[in-house]
């Protein structure tokens, strides 16, 4: 079997998607995902790399994917990491995908078989798609005021998902919107300091979701790259009481982490951003963190079990980083079902009714819970149609 040819596919779902499908001479053909967190700039430049990466590939068994992957760091050594390093992510997924087709099985059997098939997910998100965004996009009731994210925290409960993750809102007399300045959607940056009036609003969001759940489900509170240390520490000391499961943060330098994370009173979540076990392990061995997170679409199924047994050995459970659309959200399903020290997976639940239409397959939810099949490769291929239909363009990031 050999790789005969390749393409990239881009979708509108209220934010942009990126596929990748490669194509073999047997005709099977091999999916991937590989969306970020940014729109036309980042989906340009690593859909060139990916692009560039796969050319020389060209005639290769798309099966000995060690090989292939070995050949893509060397090229990439003076600069890994990073987009690099997503994009070899990115092609490597693609590849196990072919590989477990060509065997008919799950990509799950080609590590051992499952530990699980039902893998329990956290609604992520929460609120963020139901506050300035159109709701004549997503078609989910306008959320106005902390009542209604109260209410909406219920919801969630009766879907049966036992963990939420939500963002920094806050309303005035016309709508609510979200605190990102470390995105540059408000002023903010780039000093990131914590003032008395956010502190204050993620107080009366942390306690209004608390009082409306009580003890009946986890609630996570992720503050991106929004502050620096000191603002995170004034945060976890602020909302100590109200039991939260994690405070996720984005905090590239592992000693500064670990500062804060023995300083907090709350456990830390955070690594999300990173790619490769190499990376990771200074926030293990330095005990930066207490729920590291994994972005398998980026750094690749293969590192991405190498990174959660690296984990393991350090006693952290790992959550697999998932905010993207449903063929990542296999993929991230596949990595669960064969990890041991799992914690919890990510999941947007609020999407754009379309979203399901680019894709063969349904994603199984019950009772906040993804089912995984025997339907081989990731369980679900891209249907090119209902992508070129509705071509991504310019769109607004919310992180």
């Amino acid at each position: 079997m050999k790789i005969s040819d390749f393409k990239t596919l881009h979708a509108d779902a209220g934010r942009s998607f990126s596929f990748l499908k490669v194509i073999t001479d047997k005709g099977i053909i091999g999916w991937s995902e590989y969306t970020g967190i940014s729109e036309i700039i980042r989906r340009k430049g690593l859909t060139a790399l990916i692009e560039s990466m796969l050319q020389p590939l060209i005639g290769k068994d798309p099966r000995e994917i060690e090989r292939i992957t070995s050949d893509l760091y060397s090229m990439t050594r003076q600069s890994l990491s990073g987009l690099n390093h997503q994009a070899i992510g990115a092609i490597q997924n693609a590849l196990l995908d072919i590989t477990a087709k060509s065997m008919e099985v799950p990509v799950y059997r080609l590590f051992g078989g499952p530990l699980r098939t039902r893998i329990p997910m956290y609604w992520s998100h929460f609120g963020t798609y139901r506050l300035q965004r159109s709701n004549q996009i997503y078609q989910k009731k306008l959320i106005r005021d902390l009542d209604g994210m109260a209410a909406h925290a219920k919801d969630v409960m009766e879907q049966g998902y036992s963990a939420l993750k939500t963002k920094i809102h806050y309303f005035d007399e016309t709508r609510g919107t979200g605190y990102f300045p470390c995105f540059g959607s408000e002023p903010g940056a780039p000093e990131l300091n914590l003032s008395p009036s956010i502190l204050r609003t993620i107080i009366h969001q942390m306690t209004a979701l608390r009082e409306a759940v009580g003890d009946e489900l986890d609630l996570i509170l992720d503050l991106n790259s929004n502050f620096k240390a000191d603002g995170i520490i004034r945060i976890a000391r602020a909302i100590e009481h109200l039991n939260i499961r994690w405070l996720e943060v984005d905090v590239f330098d592992s000693d500064v982490l670990r500062d804060i994370r023995e300083r907090s009173p709350l456990p830390i979540g955070g690594c999300e951003m990173l790619c490769t076990a190499k990376t990771y392990t200074p926030f293990f061995a330095r005990r930066s963190v207490d729920v590291p997170l994994v972005d398998v679409t980026w750094n690749g199924f293969l590192e991405s079990v190498k990174i959660a047994s690296v984990a393991d050995v350090f006693d952290l459970n790992v959550s697999p980083h998932n905010f993207t659309s449903y063929l990542a959200t296999q993929i991230n399903g596949h990595f669960a079902a064969v990890t041991p020290n799992l914690e919890l997976m990510e999941f947007d639940v609020d999407e754009v009714p379309w979203l399901s239409d680019f894709f063969t397959d349904p994603l199984r939810i019950e009772n906040g819970y993804l089912v995984l099949t025997e339907k081989p490769g990731w369980g679900m291929d891209i249907n090119e149609q209902a992508v070129r239909e509705r071509p991504a363009s310019t769109l607004v990031n919310l992180a």
